[in-house]
């Protein structure tokens, strides 16, 4: 299986890295904006560097992974699919579920897949909680909360073109890093019938929020809380709590630095994603199951706008 990737930087590294560790896939081209670093990370992966996307396309392959600028996602996936190939986008699928919907549509038109890299998903601790929760040994679900109080120093943005950019990076503490927390609750509770939600900018000096709380109403009945920060400092683990009529669980990540210097989590979601091409299934995560956490994170949007309740 070959695999194009596009974008150069960390995150590409890590999709890289991933693949390598596959039996049978192998990294056969590279596009990103910048030359130097588009060059290294072909150089690694034994791969064709490519500076046009257009002639990226045109190299022999089969999947294309996608670790772009957020607000690139569903241009570049497009563009991809519109040529047969499969795509695999690191979260967000896009920032909008506009973008999202004009993808899907073309995917299916296609008829090629489209996944999304939310690897926590494949966490072996948080598969447990969900093989729990799907047995009924919590009983009815009652409440659900995820908490992400991490630190991103100002040079996090300052030295970025897009991070904390409405166009590029859709949103801040929410869309950009709670994104993986809010389809972690979406993939433990299901869907979201209401929510109330409250942005500010609290740190930071860019155009989305850096602190982000927000009330959940699930269609099964049950509440869920989320609140994200990148302005906590020195930052803290993620944690979950689940709560049910028969039990509660919490759950502590490890620390930020130790998951994202291994790809391992990555690798299983590229490996799933091969394994669903090869057979013809579904992905561990579909592109409809990534458009959720997106029109989520939209409604507390509006809703921090508004002042009142939205639906997703």
């Amino acid at each position: 299986m070959r695999i194009g990737i596009i974008g150069a930087g960390g995150i590409s590294d890590t999709h890289v890295r991933a693949a390598q560790g596959i039996d049978g896939v192998e990294v056969v081209a590279v596009h990103g904006r910048n030359p130097q670093k588009t060059a290294a990370l072909a150089a690694s992966a034994g791969a064709r560097a490519y500076a046009d996307l257009d002639a990226f396309l045109a190299h022999p392959m089969d999947i294309v992974a996608i670790g772009s600028p957020s607000g690139l996602h569903a241009d570049q996936a497009i563009a991809a699919v519109r040529r047969g190939l499969h795509v695999l986008v690191e979260k967000p699928l896009d920032v909008t579920t506009a973008k999202i919907d004009a993808l899907l549509a073309d995917a299916d038109r296609a008829g090629v897949k489209v996944g999304v890299f939310f690897q926590e998903r494949m966490i072996p601790e948080l598969v447990a909680i969900k093989q729990r929760l799907d047995r009924g040994e919590l009983g009815d679900p009652l409440f659900i909360s995820g908490r992400l109080d991490w630190y991103r120093p100002p040079e996090y943005y300052s030295r970025s073109t897009w991070r904390g950019t409405r166009a590029l990076d859709g949103g801040g503490a929410l869309m950009n890093q709670g994104i993986h927390t809010v389809d972690v609750l979406l993939w433990l509770f299901g869907p979201v019938r209401r929510v109330t939600g409250r942005t500010a900018t609290r740190l930071h000096a860019i155009e989305v929020e850096d602190t982000a709380s927000a009330l959940l109403e699930f269609e099964s009945g049950a509440f869920g809380t989320i609140h994200a920060t990148t302005a906590a400092y020195p930052g803290y683990p993620r944690r979950l709590e689940i709560t049910g009529t028969k039990g509660a669980i919490e759950h502590e990540e490890p620390a930020r630095p130790a998951i994202v210097a291994d790809a391992a989590p990555h690798r299983l979601v590229l490996q799933d994603f091969v394994d669903a091409v090869k057979t013809n299934r579904r992905p561990a995560c579909d592109g409809a199951e990534g458009r959720r956490s997106v029109a989520l994170i939209q409604a507390i949007y509006r809703s921090a706008k508004s002042g009142g309740s939205e639906t997703p």
